[in-house]
Protein backbone atom coordinates (compact mmCIF):
# COMPACT_ATOMS: atom_id res chain seq x y z
CA UNK A 1 0.00 0.00 0.00
CA UNK A 2 2.77 2.22 0.49
CA UNK A 3 4.83 4.19 -1.91
CA UNK A 4 7.38 5.77 0.55
CA UNK A 5 7.74 6.30 4.15
CA UNK A 6 5.77 9.07 5.33
CA UNK A 7 7.59 12.13 6.47
CA UNK A 8 6.66 15.44 8.47
CA UNK A 9 5.55 17.16 5.36
CA UNK A 10 3.02 14.71 4.50
CA UNK A 11 1.72 14.14 7.81
CA UNK A 12 -0.42 16.05 9.61
CA UNK A 13 -0.72 15.90 13.75
CA UNK A 14 -4.59 15.51 15.00
CA UNK A 15 -5.17 15.71 18.84
CA UNK A 16 -8.18 14.54 20.00
CA UNK A 17 -10.12 17.11 22.16
CA UNK A 18 -13.59 15.88 21.91
CA UNK A 19 -14.57 13.58 24.48
CA UNK A 20 -17.18 14.05 27.17
CA UNK A 21 -14.75 13.86 29.89
CA UNK A 22 -16.94 11.86 31.74
CA UNK A 23 -14.29 10.87 34.84
CA UNK A 24 -13.60 14.61 35.23
CA UNK A 25 -16.88 15.62 36.12
CA UNK A 26 -17.79 16.67 32.03
CA UNK A 27 -15.05 19.10 32.17
CA UNK A 28 -12.68 19.97 28.62
CA UNK A 29 -9.55 17.80 29.55
CA UNK A 30 -7.80 19.86 27.12
CA UNK A 31 -8.34 22.73 28.95
CA UNK A 32 -7.43 21.56 32.40
CA UNK A 33 -4.56 23.37 34.11
CA UNK A 34 -1.36 21.26 34.55
CA UNK A 35 0.97 23.28 36.80
CA UNK A 36 -0.72 26.23 35.33
CA UNK A 37 -1.10 25.51 31.45
CA UNK A 38 -3.66 24.14 30.04
CA UNK A 39 -2.94 20.21 28.72
CA UNK A 40 -3.50 20.77 25.63
CA UNK A 41 -0.46 23.54 25.34
CA UNK A 42 2.06 20.92 26.26
CA UNK A 43 0.63 18.74 23.44
CA UNK A 44 0.75 21.51 20.52
CA UNK A 45 3.87 22.24 21.70
CA UNK A 46 5.62 18.65 21.08
CA UNK A 47 3.76 17.80 17.85
CA UNK A 48 4.33 20.86 16.07
CA UNK A 49 8.13 20.31 15.87
CA UNK A 50 7.36 16.95 14.40
CA UNK A 51 4.86 17.33 11.88
CA UNK A 52 4.35 20.21 9.31
CA UNK A 53 0.85 20.96 9.63
CA UNK A 54 -1.66 20.46 13.07
CA UNK A 55 -5.50 20.30 13.97
CA UNK A 56 -7.62 19.89 16.91
CA UNK A 57 -10.62 18.06 17.08
CA UNK A 58 -13.17 19.47 19.63
CA UNK A 59 -16.67 19.51 19.99
CA UNK A 60 -17.06 22.57 21.88
CA UNK A 61 -14.81 25.64 23.49
CA UNK A 62 -13.68 25.76 19.85
CA UNK A 63 -12.95 29.70 20.01
CA UNK A 64 -10.57 29.01 22.98
CA UNK A 65 -8.88 25.87 20.89
CA UNK A 66 -8.54 28.58 17.75
CA UNK A 67 -6.47 30.56 20.03
CA UNK A 68 -3.79 27.97 19.06
CA UNK A 69 -3.65 29.30 15.74
CA UNK A 70 -4.74 25.83 14.28
CA UNK A 71 -7.74 24.68 12.38
CA UNK A 72 -10.42 23.18 14.57
CA UNK A 73 -12.90 20.49 13.97
CA UNK A 74 -15.86 19.01 15.05
CA UNK A 75 -17.04 15.53 14.61
CA UNK A 76 -19.49 14.81 11.35
CA UNK A 77 -20.78 12.44 14.28
CA UNK A 78 -23.38 14.54 16.51
CA UNK A 79 -23.46 12.84 19.99
CA UNK A 80 -19.68 12.03 21.29
CA UNK A 81 -19.16 9.37 19.02
CA UNK A 82 -15.66 8.66 20.19
CA UNK A 83 -12.27 8.68 19.03
CA UNK A 84 -13.14 7.02 15.36
CA UNK A 85 -15.51 9.82 14.99
CA UNK A 86 -12.45 12.29 15.23
CA UNK A 87 -10.43 10.41 12.88
CA UNK A 88 -13.16 10.11 10.62
CA UNK A 89 -13.26 14.15 10.75
CA UNK A 90 -9.69 14.63 10.70
CA UNK A 91 -9.23 12.40 7.28
CA UNK A 92 -12.03 14.48 5.77
CA UNK A 93 -10.19 17.81 6.61
CA UNK A 94 -6.57 16.69 6.10
CA UNK A 95 -4.52 17.86 2.47
CA UNK A 96 -1.96 15.42 3.49
CA UNK A 97 -1.52 11.74 3.22
CA UNK A 98 -1.32 10.84 6.56
CA UNK A 99 -2.49 11.94 9.99
CA UNK A 100 -0.93 11.05 13.38
CA UNK A 101 -3.28 11.09 16.41
CA UNK A 102 -2.99 11.21 20.01
CA UNK A 103 -5.18 12.66 22.91
CA UNK A 104 -5.36 16.06 24.69
CA UNK A 105 -4.85 15.11 28.26
CA UNK A 106 -1.53 12.85 28.09
CA UNK A 107 1.30 15.97 28.13
CA UNK A 108 4.34 13.55 28.13
CA UNK A 109 4.65 12.94 24.46
CA UNK A 110 7.71 11.09 22.73
CA UNK A 111 9.87 13.85 20.92
CA UNK A 112 10.17 10.96 18.29
CA UNK A 113 6.88 9.69 18.14
CA UNK A 114 5.97 10.58 14.54
CA UNK A 115 8.93 8.77 13.44
CA UNK A 116 9.01 5.74 15.61
CA UNK A 117 5.38 5.21 13.70
CA UNK A 118 6.43 5.95 10.50
CA UNK A 119 9.46 3.57 10.53
CA UNK A 120 7.34 0.83 12.32
CA UNK A 121 4.67 1.29 9.16
CA UNK A 122 7.33 1.11 6.55
CA UNK A 123 9.69 -1.94 8.63
CA UNK A 124 6.29 -3.96 7.91
CA UNK A 125 4.40 -2.65 4.73
CA UNK A 126 1.44 -2.10 7.43
CA UNK A 127 -2.07 0.12 7.03
CA UNK A 128 -2.01 1.64 9.87
CA UNK A 129 0.83 1.81 12.61
CA UNK A 130 -0.06 1.94 16.66
CA UNK A 131 1.93 2.89 19.29
CA UNK A 132 2.75 -0.04 21.84
CA UNK A 133 4.03 0.92 25.60
CA UNK A 134 5.67 -2.84 26.17
CA UNK A 135 2.43 -3.79 28.18
CA UNK A 136 -0.66 -2.71 25.62
CA UNK A 137 -1.58 -1.32 22.56
CA UNK A 138 -2.93 2.66 22.96
CA UNK A 139 -5.45 2.76 20.32
CA UNK A 140 -5.29 6.37 19.89
CA UNK A 141 -1.52 6.90 19.08
CA UNK A 142 -1.28 5.92 15.31
CA UNK A 143 -0.38 6.65 12.19
CA UNK A 144 -3.22 6.35 9.58
CA UNK A 145 -3.30 6.98 5.51
CA UNK A 146 -6.22 8.78 4.32
CA UNK A 147 -6.79 6.34 1.56
CA UNK A 148 -8.59 4.37 4.49
CA UNK A 149 -11.19 7.27 4.90
CA UNK A 150 -13.81 5.03 2.90
CA UNK A 151 -13.34 1.77 5.12
CA UNK A 152 -13.58 4.49 8.18
CA UNK A 153 -16.90 5.66 6.98
CA UNK A 154 -17.98 2.18 6.39
CA UNK A 155 -17.57 1.04 9.41
CA UNK A 156 -18.96 3.85 11.27
CA UNK A 157 -22.13 3.57 9.00
CA UNK A 158 -22.73 -0.17 10.74
CA UNK A 159 -23.28 1.49 13.83
CA UNK A 160 -19.50 0.24 15.32
CA UNK A 161 -17.78 2.59 17.15
CA UNK A 162 -14.41 0.21 18.85
CA UNK A 163 -11.19 1.81 17.29
CA UNK A 164 -9.78 -2.25 17.76
CA UNK A 165 -12.86 -4.01 15.65
CA UNK A 166 -12.12 -1.48 12.66
CA UNK A 167 -8.04 -2.05 13.24
CA UNK A 168 -8.96 -5.57 12.74
CA UNK A 169 -9.73 -5.20 9.37
CA UNK A 170 -6.59 -3.90 8.21
CA UNK A 171 -3.22 -5.07 8.62
CA UNK A 172 -1.67 -3.05 12.02
CA UNK A 173 1.75 -3.08 13.25
CA UNK A 174 2.38 -2.02 16.83
CA UNK A 175 5.45 0.32 17.34
CA UNK A 176 7.51 -0.28 20.20
CA UNK A 177 7.75 2.30 23.12
CA UNK A 178 8.55 0.27 26.06
CA UNK A 179 11.29 2.75 26.44
CA UNK A 180 8.41 5.65 27.11
CA UNK A 181 5.44 4.06 29.18
CA UNK A 182 5.33 7.31 30.60
CA UNK A 183 4.17 8.98 27.62
CA UNK A 184 1.28 7.32 27.69
CA UNK A 185 -0.36 8.66 30.79
CA UNK A 186 -3.29 10.20 30.33
CA UNK A 187 -5.29 12.04 32.78
CA UNK A 188 -8.48 10.66 33.60
CA UNK A 189 -9.67 12.07 36.82
CA UNK A 190 -8.80 15.25 39.64
CA UNK A 191 -6.04 12.65 41.27
CA UNK A 192 -4.44 11.45 38.44
CA UNK A 193 -3.75 14.90 37.57
CA UNK A 194 -2.68 15.57 40.82
CA UNK A 195 -0.62 13.02 40.71
CA UNK A 196 1.60 14.48 38.04
CA UNK A 197 1.75 17.35 38.91
CA UNK A 198 3.14 16.52 42.21
CA UNK A 199 5.43 14.39 40.43
CA UNK A 200 6.57 16.57 38.10
CA UNK A 201 6.06 19.96 39.81
CA UNK A 202 8.65 21.99 37.35
CA UNK A 203 6.97 20.24 33.91
CA UNK A 204 6.91 22.99 31.56
CA UNK A 205 6.19 20.65 28.06
CA UNK A 206 9.48 19.32 26.14
CA UNK A 207 11.36 22.62 26.40
CA UNK A 208 10.88 23.49 29.49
Amino acid sequence: MLVKIPDSSNITGVILAGGKGRRMGGQDKGLLPLNGKPLIEYVVQALSQQVSSLLINANRNTERYARYGYPVIDDELSGYQGPLAGFAAALEAIETDYIVTLPCDAPVVPPDLVERLGAALVQKDADIAVAHDGVRMQPVYALIPRLLRASLLEFLDTGERKIDRWYACHRVVLADFSDAPDAFRNLNTPEQRASLEQSTPGYAGADG
